[in-house]
Parts: C-alpha cells; structure tokens; sequence
C-alpha cells in the first residue's frame, strides 16, 4: 500500500460513485476492512445497481490523482420487514411499505481522517433517508472491536439495537 498524506489544505470535493472508480474502491476496501467483498458487490456500486453511493475526492492530490477516491458511503434501501431490526421498530399502519436505509460500507484514507468527512457522509445519508417518506431509520453494522468506528456512530447519535453472534466471515472465521 502506498501511504498518500493530504495535504495541509485539501481540496475535498463530494460526488458520486463512477465506473472508473472500481479499482480505487477495491484498494480501499482492501485496505479498511477485514472483510472480503466480491468483485459484484463493487459492480452494484460502481454502475448504481439498488446502491447509491457517494465518494469524496481531494481535487488537491498531485500527479493527476484529483479525482481519485480518498472516501466513500454506500448505502442500500431494505424493505423493513426484511431487517433484523425491523421487529425493534414501531410502524404506522402501513407497515408493509416501510424501508430502511442501510450503510453497507463508509470508508475513509488513513491521512484524509479527522477533516469531517465521515462526518458529511453521514449528513449525506441522513438527507437521502430523508427525502424517501417511507424510511423508518438508518442502520448499519459494526464488528465490535472497532471501538473508534462505534464511538464515531456514537456520536453521530447512532445508538447499539444488539449484537448480532457470527454475523461477519472473517478468514474463515
């Protein structure tokens, strides 16, 4: 992996997720989490297939690196009913109908921590959630050893609905 280090003023620029990002995001991911995605859930995402997602890039980088990915948010909408949370939630009358919106990944270059991306991300979620009137809530999941992660939701006022046993495959484990 190749350490890029922002620069004292980046130029943080939102947009989203392109075709041409597909390699960045393999990186990426590759690099944050231990998880192992395939090479489809990065085509769902680069060709915006039932995932929306949005990306942030450092218009500042040097040798033409300006609008490579240096973060992302991908989210995904679930019909309510179909969560493991959706027993924890109170519904109107027209249950059937109402959806959730679920981060499947946010993600963030180690030297681009700290600015308020995440942050903005999450904002960006939040606004999405919102403009669909049949969203019940936000949700998403976090392996419970990323204490930075949870108290970054924490903060955000994401609160712990439950832990869920053997819900990620981590090497075979």
């Amino acid at each position: 992996m190749v350490e890029i280090k922002a620069p004292p003023c980046p130029n943080i620029v939102y947009r989203h997720i392109r075709p041409y990002d597909f390699k960045v995001l393999v990186r990426i991911h590759h690099d944050l989490f231990p998880i192992t995605y395939k090479s489809q859930f990065f085509c769902s995402v680069v060709y915006d297939r039932d995932i929306v997602a949005w990306g942030v890039v450092d218009r500042s980088q040097p040798g033409g690196h300006g609008d490579e990915l240096i973060g992302f948010v991908m989210t995904h909408i679930i019909p309510a009913r179909e969560s493991e949370i959706g027993d924890m939630l109170s519904y109107g009358s027209s249950r059937t109908e109402q959806v959730l919106v679920y981060i499947l990944t946010l993600g963030v270059e180690e030297a681009y921590r700290n600015l308020g991306i995440a942050t903005s991300h999450i904002q960006k979620v939040i606004d999405y959630a919102s403009s669909i009137p049949t969203c019940q809530a936000i949700y998403l999941h976090v392996i419970a050893y990323n204490e930075p992660a949870i108290h970054f939701y924490k903060k955000m006022s994401f609160t712990c609905a439950g832990r869920l046993q053997n819900f990620y495959d981590i090497s075979g484990q």
